[in-house]
């Protein structure tokens, strides 16, 4: 019947310290509001400062934008059922979550992509980075990469939609994922499991292979300089963006192992990692990108 066919799902609760929730809550709004803080001050300092407004910034302020919406989509939830105790979770609330932070993740996985091409063109092509890499072009690449994540993820919640769900409602973690739900279902699931694999490694996938390749063809245009000082010199502007580009794939890839080989793994293991992949690029990344730039520490002092 419809009841069956459109459940309310039940989020996961920390295993073994449910007790303990309210205050491991306390922490999760800690990073929360720092992540909020951060992105936001990043957005300003990048409006009020004019030396800042340039390709690599404007893409830093999408990635900020990106970052505040992501967790803002989950965090504000989870903390709901750790303080409140409501963890269920309607059919169409979950998949519209799903669908935002797999569609938000892959817009930051495109920009990064952006940001890397930017430190590409400026190291090995310096006299024609102002011209290739204009303010309209930044635009269009942002509207490329929200279109991009739109089209290749809106299938995930389309191919859900008509399945039924007639056993467990137990989610593995505090929000919806795609794999996590479609775990659920009691139907032929194929062609979500095909295409959920088609669209990560044609989005993260062919990404970080491009991001790798445009690192390669950076340390052999650096390598050719003369001194090791100019080397390191040249070299340390690609560092804030390295440590990002860590900070987003090494959870990704981490919560993706989880989910392919971790199932005889503790559920703490998989609720872990899924808050680490929603906090941690947000808390980070300003972070870096603070400490790495000059003009942003003295806006913001």
């Amino acid at each position: 019947n419809g009841s069956e066919e459109r459940p309310s799902f039940m989020l996961a609760a920390i295993p073994g310290l449910e007790a303990a929730q309210s205050w491991l809550a306390v922490l999760l709004c800690c990073a929360y509001l720092l992540a909020l803080t951060g992105n936001c001050a990043v957005l300003l300092v990048v409006r009020l400062e004019p030396s800042l407004h340039a390709p690599m910034y404007f893409f830093l302020c999408m990635l900020a934008a990106i970052d505040l919406a992501l967790s803002t989509s989950t965090v504000p939830r989870v903390l709901s059922f750790y303080w409140f105790g409501t963890r269920e979770i309607s059919f169409g609330a979950c998949l519209v979550q799903m669908f935002l932070i797999h569609t938000l993740s892959a817009i930051e996985s495109t920009v990064l992509l952006a940001m890397a091409v930017d430190r590409y063109v400026a190291i090995c092509h310096p006299l024609r980075h102002a011209a290739i890499l204009t303010n309209a072009a930044t635009a269009k690449i942002g509207l490329a990469a929200m279109a991009r994540g739109v089209l290749f993820f809106l299938p995930l919640p389309l191919l859900l939609l008509p399945l039924p769900f007639c056993g467990s409602r137990a989610l593995s973690h505090s929000f919806c994922l795609h794999q996590d739900v479609m775990n659920l279902a009691c139907a032929n699931t194929t062609p979500s499991v095909v295409y959920g694999l088609t669209a990560i490694l044609l989005v993260m996938g062919l990404d970080a292979v491009l991001i790798c390749l445009s690192y390669i063809l950076i340390l052999k245009a650096v390598l050719r300089l003369g001194a090791w000082k100019e080397r390191l010199k040249v070299f340390s502007t690609c560092i804030a963006h390295i440590c990002v580009v860590l900070a987003f794939y090494v959870p990704l890839i981490g919560l993706s192992v989880v989910h392919r080989f971790g199932r005889d793994l503790a559920p703490l293991v998989h609720i872990t990692m899924g808050n680490i992949y929603i906090l941690v690029p947000a808390v980070l990344n300003p972070i870096i990108y603070g400490v790495r730039t000059k003009q942003i520490q003295r806006r913001i002092l």
